[in-house]
C-alpha cells in the first residue's frame, strides 16, 4: 500500500476497500478507507489464509498536565469548609488536565498579609473560577494551593443574581445585573497597557 502515510487526520482517503478491511479508527465510503481519527496508520498482515489485510488508524497517547510545586493552576471551587476551600484543577499553566486533581486553599494560604483574619466565606464561593499556585503536593489526595499573590485569586465569579461580576477592589466584586458587592480575594486583571 503505497499511499500509506504515517500521520492522517479525520477524512484522510487510506487506501482502496478492496480486499483490505476497515479496522479501527478507519471506515469505509464507496471504494476506499478514510480516517476517523487523529493517529498513526498501521496495516496488519493476514493471519490466516484467505484473510484481508487490516488497515487501523490508532491514536496517539495524549500526555496530560499535571500539577507540580510553583505550578500555576486555574480551577473552580467545588467544596468549602470554614478553613479551606477545595478546588476542581482544570488548567496547569496553559495545559488543559485530562486527570482529575484537587487542591485546597487553605486560609492562611489565601493571602500573604493577616492571614489569621482570613475568613474563607469572603474570599471564594462555590462555582468561583480561580487562578492559583501550586505550594506543596500535599497528602495522596490533593494538593496544597496558595492565592497569596496579587495575580494570584479568582478570576471569574458569578452573584447570587447569577450574573457576571467584574472585580472594584483586590477583596471586594460587583454584581454587572443589580450593581450589589460580594466580597472575594481577586486576582489583579490582566489588563494590557494601552500603547502610546
Amino acid at each position: 500500500m503505497p499511499n500509506l502515510t504515517k500521520y492522517v487526520t479525520p477524512g484522510r482517503r487510506l487506501c482502496f476497500s478492496e480486499g483490505v478491511t476497515a479496522g479501527p479508527g478507519v471506515y469505509e465510503r464507496g471504494e476506499y478507507l478514510y480516517a476517523s481519527v487523529v493517529g498513526v496508520v498501521q496495516e496488519l498482515a493476514p493471519t490466516t489464509e484467505g484473510e484481508s489485510r487490516v488497515v487501523t488508524v490508532t491514536r496517539e497517547k495524549v500526555h496530560s498536565a499535571v500539577p507540580d510545586v510553583g505550578s500555576i493552576i486555574t480551577g473552580k471551587v467545588i467544596r468549602m469548609t470554614t478553613k479551606e476551600a477545595v478546588v476542581s484543577i482544570m488548567v496547569v499553566g496553559n495545559m488543559p488536565c485530562k486527570d482529575d486533581f484537587q487542591g485546597i486553599i487553605r486560609s492562611q494560604d489565601v493571602r500573604a498579609t493577616e492571614k489569621d483574619k482570613v475568613k474563607i466565606y469572603n474570599c471564594f464561593r462555590l462555582g468561583d473560577i480561580v487562578r492559583a499556585e501550586v505550594i506543596s503536593l500535599g497528602d495522596a489526595r490533593s494538593y496544597y494551593l496558595s492565592t497569596a499573590k496579587n495575580e494570584l485569586g479568582v478570576i471569574y465569579a458569578q452573584s447570587v443574581a447569577g450574573a457576571v461580576m467584574i472585580p472594584i477592589s483586590w477583596q471586594e466584586m460587583q454584581c454587572t445585573k443589580t450593581k450589589a458587592m460580594e466580597p472575594r480575594k481577586c486576582a489583579k486583571p490582566d489588563i494590557p497597557l494601552p500603547e502610546k
